[in-house]
């Protein structure tokens, strides 16, 4: 009797000792998982995607063959026992060696995925900014359209918009690759927001009641008619002298924008399409048109509040990206005489002349 009960202490205690080397070895295996793993020479970065749906075994197991993670039993064991088996992200990641397993298991539980930039382009119209954004690779463009048809995100500011054009802000952003059109919508209209919030609007000046609505369309004139930052205020100072005397704003590029809708626009503009009885046809129906015709940048919104304290309702470009402006129509008529019709006369005899011999 006595041998078997120090039997049975010296297996219990045996068994204790497997017990306590267990648990430090355990131990010692999660803590080094916060010891940094090289995959590759220092600085060596490896891409690596998480398909959505995807298990934590299959992830664990798959960043050990990579050599991102050393055991993919340990960082197991550590993410569902120690932290609870939180869900890991579906994305893109980047990791850059040497990286510790725990800041590979936090960078996947925060989904901290790879982001790539993207630029819209100052004046694009909201169906050219889907275009874009699904050559960047952050479509399909249908869903993008289908979210920049859609007015509600900006209701608030606006409640007569049908669509988002001209409230999708011109900016260089940042997004992951498989971005929901939703998501990509939202940055652009929350960027319009903090713009016009926190910056431009404050240029209102006092007694100045125009709408969001009308300073943005004049705005998305300025932008179609001059990339010259210091031509805007000028720009906007014409179509609002226009404006306020009730003339007609004549501006080729919102017939341009009918075209586009309507889908004809080849290039060229045409004298059928300035007597088109179209409601964005400036040369026809007075006043704005229906709604804005592109995405205006920061400094077309501020000439918008803001236009030039001058006289003129008139301008003509000098076909160098820069215009002459005028007060009366017989000053513009000069002007067009010089820079147009002149000017691609000229144009027009220099092949001629280049054949010439010289005498």
């Amino acid at each position: 009797m006595r041998r078997r009960r120090r039997v049975a202490r010296l297996a219990v205690a045996a068994l204790a000792l497997v017990g306590v080397a267990g648990a430090l070895a355990l131990r010692a295996a999660y803590r080094a998982l916060a010891l940094p793993n090289a995959f590759g020479r220092p600085g060596a970065e490896l891409t690596f995607e998480v398909p959505s749906g995807q298990s934590t075994r299959v992830i664990l197991d798959r960043l050990a063959v990579a050599g991102v993670v050393r055991s993919a039993l340990v960082a197991r064991l550590y993410h569902s026992r120690i932290l609870g088996d939180p869900p890991l992200r579906a994305g893109e990641y980047r990791f850059v060696s040497p990286v510790a397993a725990l800041d590979v298991l936090a960078k996947l539980r925060a989904g901290d995925v790879v982001t790539h930039p993207v630029t819209i382009v100052e004046g694009s119209t909201a169906h050219e900014t889907a275009a874009a954004l699904a050559r960047a690779g952050f479509g399909p463009r249908e869903a993008l359209v289908h979210e920049f048809d859609s007015p509600a995100r900006i209701a608030d500011l606006d409640a007569r918009a049908e669509t988002l054009e001209g409230y999708l802000f011109p900016d260089t952003y940042r997004f992951p690759r498989r971005v929901a059109a939703a998501a990509v919508a939202d940055a652009l209209v929350v960027r319009f927001r903090a713009v016009w919030g926190d910056d431009v609007s404050r240029l209102r000046a006092p007694g100045d009641e125009r709408p969001l609505r009308e300073l943005v369309i004049l705005a998305s004139l300025v932008e179609k008619e001059t990339a010259r930052d210091a031509e805007r205020p000028l720009v906007a100072a014409v179509y609002s002298n226009r404006l306020r005397r009730g003339i007609g704003l004549f501006a080729d590029p919102t017939i341009i924008y009918g075209l586009k809708l309507a889908g004809r626009w080849d290039g060229d503009l045409r004298r059928r399409d300035l007597e088109a009885d179209s409601p964005w046809n400036t040369y026809r129906r007075p006043g704005l048109p229906p709604g804005p015709i592109c995405s205006p940048g920061r400094a077309s919104l501020a000439a918008a509040l803001r236009p030039a304290a001058v006289d003129y309702l008139y301008f003509v470009s000098r076909n160098d990206g820069s215009h002459v402006f005028s007060t009366t129509l017989a000053e513009h008529n000069r002007a067009v005489d010089a820079w147009q019709r002149r000017y691609f006369r000229e144009r027009r005899r220099e092949p001629a002349r280049a054949e010439s011999p010289r005498d």
